[in-house]
């Protein structure tokens, strides 16, 4: 391939190209990787609007973080992979460490921005990797299949599919309810479009944002027509352009003038006198490791940018990655993680950092427009996000999972039962170590265990017991 100045300074910047390499294949990949991510922007935003932040503002924060950190990517990863809001971590922090565990929205985002700092530091000292390969694999399988689990359930609490029953505890919501009805429509859409095939295989990858696309028109025309209970937000085309609230997320909510003066010292001193804190920060930085690890491999596979041994070549993107996980909070949205659609663009073309900076500059834009997707805000919509992509994390991860092994199978179905029930992804994992290491004990394979798994089971263990004491 000739060199030339430009192209010697387009790989130093973005990433060495492969044979055969255009710069449309990364311009295109680029952009059906924003195609098939942009969903999170308005997901994000109703998840979190549920701890008593801004939508507006999350929306607007969500937009540029994600892309700022997707372009870092680009540039630091030299990798076509794209970041944002991590499904999952936005709902353990609206569900469990703002609801279950009583702390306020700005108290969580300070627990977020710890654990962010936290795994800088593990993956820039690169303890990152020893944790990640110190676990068993069906533990860390059986974790995220949790997670998949827990996010498809919200999907369908929140749209009204399943409500709490006083006999039952759940039970089926009012199908004949036109929001519920066009929910279950959305899911089974996002079903059926995922699995028609063709030949390029894109349909797969762009089913979801294609299925939230028709959904909010059909609400959208439901609602011009008279039906009161579509499920859709009054939509106002003519408000909102631009970035709008954003000092009411940014940096903890200390610069929003509309609410009483900030005591930041004070809620620093709440955060870090609270033992419940300390589990919250252990949980998320364990989801964050197993899950964005997992991902990032996955992508750069797909992109040939792994070694002969199967790792990354070189610490960037991981670099990348955990820098966007600490930005994140104090820019007023949840955790910032890899996403495993950059492999619907990496499948388009996109082989270098490159496509990341296309996909970071239209996330930058979006944050501009959030008229365009105020639609796909609601419950019935973001219903088909939210079961889909659970569903796809859910089977993915277990369909790995040793159940020849009955310490596997002991603490794979005690994570995933517990985070549902107990709607805490905390409660879950220490359950599911907890049991993992009862039958593995049991069996006098204590040696197999590695110290990592007796330390954090043991403060997990500790933060149910002083949850208990709390509550007492």
């Amino acid at each position: 391939m000739e060199s030339t100045p430009a192209r010697k300074t387009f790989d130093r910047i973005f990433g060495n190209r492969p044979e055969g390499y255009k710069l449309g294949m990364d311009i295109a990949g680029g952009v059906v990787t924003f195609l098939a991510m942009c969903y999170i922007l308005p997901v994000n935003a109703a998840i979190l609007s549920d701890t008593g932040m801004d939508p507006l503002g999350v929306f607007a924060s969500t937009a540029l973080i994600s892309g700022i950190a997707t372009i870092l990517m680009g540039i630091l990863g030299k990798a076509p992979i794209a970041l944002s809001a991590g499904m999952g971590l936005n709902a353990f922090l609206t569900y469990t460490i703002c609801g279950i565990l009583g702390f306020s929205w700005q108290e969580g985002m300070i627990i977020l921005t710890v654990s962010g700092l936290l795994y800088l530091l593990l993956s820039v000292t690169k303890i990152r990797l020893y944790i990640v390969k110190a676990f068993p694999s069906d533990v860390k399988k059986g974790i995220s299949a949790a997670l998949g689990a827990f996010l498809a359930f919200i999907g369908l609490k929140g749209a009204g599919i399943i409500v709490s029953d006083p006999s039952t505890l759940v039970a089926l919501g009012s199908i004949s309810t036109p929001s519920v009805l066009l929910s279950i429509i959305g899911i089974l859409f996002v079903f059926f479009l995922s699995n028609v095939k063709t030949k390029s295989g894109l349909l797969s990858y762009l089913a979801l944002p294609l299925s939230m696309i028709v959904i909010a028109l059909i609400g959208y025309f439901m609602r011009l027509g008279g039906v009161a209970d579509a499920g859709l937000p009054n939509v106002d085309f003519t408000n909102h352009w631009g970035i709008n609230h954003y000092e009411k997320v940014f940096f903890y909510g200390v610069f929003d003038s509309s609410l009483p003066e900030q005591d930041f010292g004070k809620m620093l001193l709440d955060v870090f006198s609270n033992p419940l804190s300390y589990a919250a920060i252990i949980s998320l930085i364990l989801v964050n490791l197993f899950d964005t690890t997992a991902t990032l491999l996955a992508c750069a596979k797909e992109a040939n940018l792994l070694d002969e041994e199967g790792n990354l070549q070189g610490n960037g993107p991981v670099l990348a990655d955990a820098i966007g996980a600490v930005i994140c909070a104090p820019a007023g949205t949840s955790t910032v993680t890899s996403f495993a659609e950059s492999a619907v663009g990496i499948k388009t073309g996109a082989r270098t950092g490159f496509a990341s900076l296309i996909t970071g500059i239209l996330f930058l834009l979006s944050a501009f427009l959030y008229p365009l997707f105020e639609l796909f805000s609601s419950s019935c919509v973001s219903a088909a996000a939210l079961v889909s992509v659970g569903s796809l994390i859910f089977a993915s991860n277990l369909k790995d999972v040793n159940w020849a092994k009955p310490e596997a199978a002991a603490g794979v179905f005690m994570t995933i039962l517990m985070v549902v029930l107990s709607y805490s992804l905390t409660t879950g994992i220490a359950f599911g170590l907890l049991s993992y290491l009862a039958v593995s004990l049991a069996q006098g394979k204590y040696k197999e265990n590695g110290w990592m798994m007796y330390v954090v089971a043991g403060l997990l263990a500790a933060s149910l017991i002083i949850t208990e004491v709390i509550k007492a």
